[in-house]
Formats: structure tokens, C-alpha cells, sequence
């Protein structure tokens, strides 16, 4: 039998946040679980019991409690989490108030930018606020053209604390593979970037922004972003406003809308290989109890943890890294080609950014096995 390259310590195991829940489930329905495969049956068995615990222990912010935790729960599609309850995802990511770092971000132009949680919230009100005054609202759609920077956390946060929809896609798109998506949704309104880096050079976006805008007649406002230019030339795109003209400069507070359990808060996309992209809509309450539950249960993220996650804003990996703000810990956000200037450009990011999570794809795994890294023994 092949023995296992790594096994954690009793300790270890012992302050882990699954360890810490399996406690707690012993404690308050009698059991004496001490291993993951009993605890694990047991959740899949018991899911009233399981996931009303998991809604306590992952502190869940809501403004009305839920009167049932299930409902119909034998039918698939059917079932009903957490009746009655009344929360906005964007308040339980802003709900930490404070000076440590939220955003840490670094591009291929070796400019590295930070966030605090307080920084966070202020760009947030002022973002939302502009948003709100003109018009945005429970169930419109927001959309985001824009590579992996704060900014992009900032407009999805402004939109879905007002109750509206986001949907984005990566920089890197044509013009038709963007129609393909945001054509579906009817978007009001468009952030995007001037352009991005990839293997050191800059590329714009402008003309792809008109050609996509063109062909959208129902984004009423673009909010672009500088990125590869600090003043960028915007004016060939009707209706446009760079993003620090954009953010009204008064606002310091965020007036949450509460939305039900159910209420939509994405739009995500399929692949697009057969036919159009097929949209699928994620609600607000199930996503962020959902994705709260894989970082601190199996990622074991915890407040004093800086994660990584080698993603565009074009994969559902971007929204499931961006919900560690619920946990309180650091994002650490990375625009660009992941082999510029070498390959192991992200590990040396990780190393002085002191990453504890670190997440990427297969595809970049096999990428570096073909270029011959490997990691020391």
C-alpha cells in the first residue's frame, strides 16, 4: 500500500476549523464523532441539523432569521434553504470594519496596490452610491469587462449591495464572445478596464468596449477603470466615465437592500461549446453560505490567512476567491500571464506575499510540468 506524502499532526488536525465543528456537533447532538468520514454521513443524512448548525457557526449576517431551515427537501429541483431569511451578500463580505489588508494586488506592471477592509467599505459606498442615484436596483444588471483588480471587487460589491445582479467576463474576450454572455442579460451598466497586460505588454480595450457597447443598446452608463494608462482616452465611447469621476466623493455609508435567501446574485456562464454560452443564475443566500462553508470547513481559512487563487474575473473561481472577505482574511488578486517574467512568477509572488492558500487550475500545473519546474524536495 503506498503511503501518503504528507499526514497532519494531532494538533494540527486539532485546531482546524472542521475539527472545531465536529466539536461542536458532538457537543450539541450527543455524538462522538472523530473522524471526517463520520461526520461527513452524518451531514449528508441529517441536513436540517447539519446546515442549521453550519448557518451558526459560519455567522451568517441577516437582518430577518429564517423560520425553517428546509423546505420540500426531497425535491431536486424543488427544495427551498433557510425560508423567510432576509440578507445581503455584499454586507457579510464588508462586515469586518478595520485597518488589516483586504486587497493585495499585483499585475504584470510590478505595481502592487493594497486595500484595507475600511478602504474597501469606502470605495464601496462611493461606488454603490453613484450607482444608486442612477437608478440601479434590486434585479438590474450589472456587468464587469475587467481583468482581476480591486476594482472589479469594488463594482461587484457596489452593484449587489443595492440588490443587483452581477455578471463579468475576462479582459481577454473577443467581441463576440462577450456578446454571447452579457447580450443574454440586458446589462444597465458596464465597468470595464482601459486595456491589460499579458507577457509584459499592454493591451487595449477601447475599441473592443465600442464594439460591444454597439451591439448593446442597454448599458446606459460605461465606468472605465485606468489600468494600462493613468488617463486614458475615452471619448469614442458615448455615455462613458472614467471610474474616480464616476464614485460620488460624499458618500461614507452603505444602505444594504435585504434581499430573500432565493433572490438572484450572479450570472455565471457555460463554456459556449455547444452553441451560445447557457446562463446560470446563483442566488445571494446560497452562494455565500455555500462558498463560506468550502473556505472555512475545507480550506480551513481563517482571519490570519492570506489565500491566492490563480483566476480571471471569467471563472466562477474569481466569485468563490472573493468570498474569503466574509471570512476576514487577505485576497491576494494577480493580473496577467503566470509565466511572465519566468515560471515560477506566482510562487515567488506567494512567497513575498506570505500566501497560506495558494489555489490555481490543472491546466497550470501541467503547464509548469512541461516547462520543467519542479518543486524543491
Amino acid at each position: 500500500m503506498i503511503s501518503p506524502l504528507w499526514q497532519p499532526s494531532d494538533d494540527r488536525i486539532k485546531a482546524t476549523n472542521m475539527y472545531r465543528f465536529m466539536t461542536r456537533v458532538n457537543k450539541q447532538f450527543n455524538k462522538n464523532f472523530t473522524d471526517y468520514p463520520e461526520l461527513w454521513e452524518w451531514s449528508v443524512e441529517n441536513l436540517e441539523d447539519f446546515w442549521s448548525l453550519a448557518w451558526d457557526f459560519l455567522d451568517i449576517k441577516t437582518s430577518v432569521p429564517y423560520t425553517k431551515v428546509i423546505e420540500n427537501k426531497d425535491k431536486m429541483p424543488g427544495a427551498k434553504f433557510f425560508v423567510g431569511s432576509k440578507l445581503n451578500f455584499a454586507e457579510n463580505l464588508l462586515q469586518f470594519r478595520n485597518d488589516k489588508t483586504a486587497l493585495i494586488f499585483r499585475g504584470e506592471d510590478l505595481v502592487r496596490r493594497t486595500l484595507t477592509y475600511n478602504q474597501l467599505y469606502d470605495q464601496v459606498a462611493k461606488t454603490a452610491a453613484s450607482l444608486k442615484a442612477m437608478g440601479i436596483t434590486k434585479g438590474d444588471r450589472v456587468v464587469g469587462f475587467v481583468p482581476n483588480m480591486p476594482e472589479s471587487i469594488i463594482a461587484m460589491l457596489a452593484a449587489t449591495s443595492l440588490g443587483a445582479i452581477w455578471s463579468s467576463c475576462s479582459p481577454d474576450f473577443g467581441i463576440k464572445g462577450v456578446l454571447d454572455r452579457f447580450g443574454q442579460t440586458q446589462p444597465r451598466v458596464l465597468f470595464t478596464a482601459d486595456g491589460y497586460f499579458f507577457k509584459g505588454k499592454p493591451l487595449d480595450s477601447i475599441q473592443r468596449i465600442a464594439g460591444i457597447v454597439k451591439e448593446l443598446p442597454s448599458i446606459e452608463k460605461i465606468v472605465v477603470i485606468p489600468y494600462t494608462s493613468p488617463k486614458p482616452d475615452i471619448s469614442s465611447l458615448a455615455n462613458a466615465v472614467l471610474f474616480d469621476d464616476f464614485k460620488d466623493p460624499n458618500a461614507t455609508k452603505i444602505e444594504f437592500t435585504q434581499m430573500d435567501f432565493d433572490d438572484p446574485l450572479y450570472i455565471m456562464y457555460s463554456s459556449g461549446t455547444t452553441g451560445l454560452p447557457k446562463c446560470m443564475v446563483q442566488s445571494g443566500g446560497g452562494v455565500l453560505v455555500h462558498q463560506k462553508k468550502e473556505l472555512v470547513l475545507h480550506t480551513d481559512l481563517k482571519e490570519e490567512d492570506t489565500i491566492f487563487y490563480f483566476t480571471t474575473c471569467g471563472w466562477m473561481m474569481w466569485n468563490w476567491l472573493t468570498c474569503s472577505l466574509s471570512v476576514g482574511a487577505t485576497l491576494v488578486l494577480f493580473d496577467g500571464n503566470p509565466f511572465h517574467p519566468g515560471p515560477d512568477a506566482l510562487w515567488k509572488m506567494a512567497q513575498d506575499e506570505k500566501v497560506t492558500v495558494f489555489g490555481t487550475s490543472a491546466g497550470y500545473i501541467e503547464a509548469l510540468k512541461n516547462a520543467g519546474v519542479r518543486p524543491k524536495g
